[in-house]
């Protein structure tokens, strides 16, 4: 196993077996007679584990373990005996040991103490690992539960945090699928309203003769079937926050209402006479651009201003293609946990499609098709095969621009170009196999990977 371990015991007999035990079993095996040999032997060298003897004379092993605490923090410390007790073992615990056994023992029972041991220490490797790996994504992550390291979408992070502790009204806009749910209840749970309700509103997803009785609750009687009095989600959210997603969808009657909602921090329900007071801090996003609403006359004016008082412009995941491969690896992760699935990364090959594809859908959309990825895979790495056979046949067998080949005159540029593009399509077709490709293009093997290497090709 090529770990070291230090044996402490006053027999040299015990020693012998010990050390002739070990060694046969692959550890560097090094003996003390007691404890003051063995603070030396500490002082000297570093060991894995220790087999430390309780009785022995000049320092025993009990004073061995208080001499030196400081330096068997990351030393595995078996303590042995023929005169144990459960309260002497108690007591080496307390002073940090981690195991201990009575003499006379069987060599199974050194062994299975050391694979106990080993364990343990493997586990705290890994835990240490996790927590590093926890570290790193809460700093890249810069904002609630989203992810990123792009300059752009760190600068909508530093944005956010200063915006959640302030009750300011905010406005979220970007493509469909950037985010904006989450940056919304990011506002909220890193803001002073964080123990009070989140209550999310899709304002395109309610019908509009139900939206005003949802927004502003109602009376009984107002209508048919309002047999009793309905709270509003504005009145719901009372100290909270309410995110009015897809805000831009909003019918234009309703704009009004909303509008002296703003302004007034009060609501009427609807069949009611008297308004109620809210304390309600609001969050809008819309994937609509309001100032061309505004000026084709869907969309007022005045409630554009109202809301627009702290925009936040989040954008689409091909501007910040970069945070791609961290995106998946963040994605992978949790539909690991959720499908049963050990599916450690994306293949170069397959990176090359997600880099090179528009994104249409963002974030959401590459959500999606790393879970379908995962359902078709079989390897425990996704391949350019486990996704849409339109995206490998759109992002990489699309011919080259005519631009591109006849932008000059040169024969050679335009050999360059095509042999680049011819590379990539053979690469995407055998999913990487570069002999493969090298047949494909009917070239040799180490011809291939000159061309590879020349074209920055990975």
């Amino acid at each position: 196993m090529g770990k070291r371990i230090l044996v402490i015991d006053d027999e040299k007999n015990m020693r012998h077996m010990l050390t002739a035990l070990l060694t046969e079993s692959g550890f560097s095996v090094d003996a003390a007679a007691d404890g003051e040999e063995a603070l030396q032997k500490i002082e000297e060298a570093s060991y894995n584990f220790v087999f430390c003897d309780i009785r022995m004379p000049n320092m025993d092993g009990m004073a061995f373990l208080k001499a030196a605490a400081d330096k068997l923090e990351n030393m595995n410390v078996i303590m042995m005996s023929a005169y144990g007790s459960i309260d002497t073992a108690v007591e080496a615990m307390k002073l940090g040991a981690y195991d201990y056994i009575s003499k006379p023992f069987k060599t199974d029972e050194i062994l299975l103490t050391l694979r106990k041991a080993d364990e343990r220490e493997r586990l705290k490797s890994e835990n240490t690992v996790l927590k590093e790996q926890i570290r790193e994504m809460a700093e890249r992550s810069g904002f609630g539960n989203m992810i990123a390291k792009s300059k752009e979408m760190k600068a909508v992070f530093k944005l956010a945090e200063k915006v959640a502790q302030y009750d300011t009204t905010v406005l979220i806009t970007g493509d469909s699928g950037t985010g904006k749910e989450l940056v919304a209840r990011g506002l909220h749970f890193g803001g002073n309203r964080s123990k009070k309700p989140f209550i999310p509103v899709n304002c395109g997803g309610i019908p509009e003769a139900l939206l005003e009785s949802e927004l502003f609750g109602y009376m009984k009687g107002a209508f048919t079937g309002a047999t009793k009095n309905h709270m509003g989600l504005f009145e719901a959210a009372s100290g909270g926050t309410i995110f009015l997603d897809e805000v831009g969808d909003l019918p234009f009657t309703l704009q009004v209402k909303l509008l002296r909602v703003l302004q007034d921090n009060e609501v009427r329900p609807v069949g009611g006479t008297q308004s109620r007071m809210i304390d309600v801090r609001v969050i809008t996003a819309t994937s609509k651009n309001l100032e061309n609403e505004v000026a084709d006359g869907h969309f007022r004016e005045d409630l554009f201003y109202r809301l627009n008082v702290l925009p936040i412009r989040l954008p689409s995941l091909v501007e910040h293609a970069e945070d791609i491969p961290l995106l998946c690896d963040h994605f992978i992760a949790q539909f690991n946990v959720k499908l049963g699935k050990t599916v450690t990364g994306v293949s170069p090959a397959a990176m090359s499609l997600l880099l090179k594809h528009r994104w249409p859908g963002n974030v959401r959309e590459l959500e999606n098709m790393i879970e379908r990825a995962m359902v078709m895979a079989e390897e425990d790495v996704l391949i350019p095969e486990n996704f849409p056979l339109k995206m490998a046949c759109e992002e990489n067998n699309a011919a080259p621009k005519m631009e591109e080949l006849f932008n000059d005159f040169s024969l050679k540029t335009g050999k360059e170009i095509l042999e680049n593009h011819l590379i990539r399509r053979a690469l995407a077709e055998t999913g990487g196999n570069r002999t493969r490709a090298s047949q494909l293009l009917e070239i040799s093997h180490p011809s291939l990977l000159s061309k590879l290497k020349a074209y920055n090709i990975d």
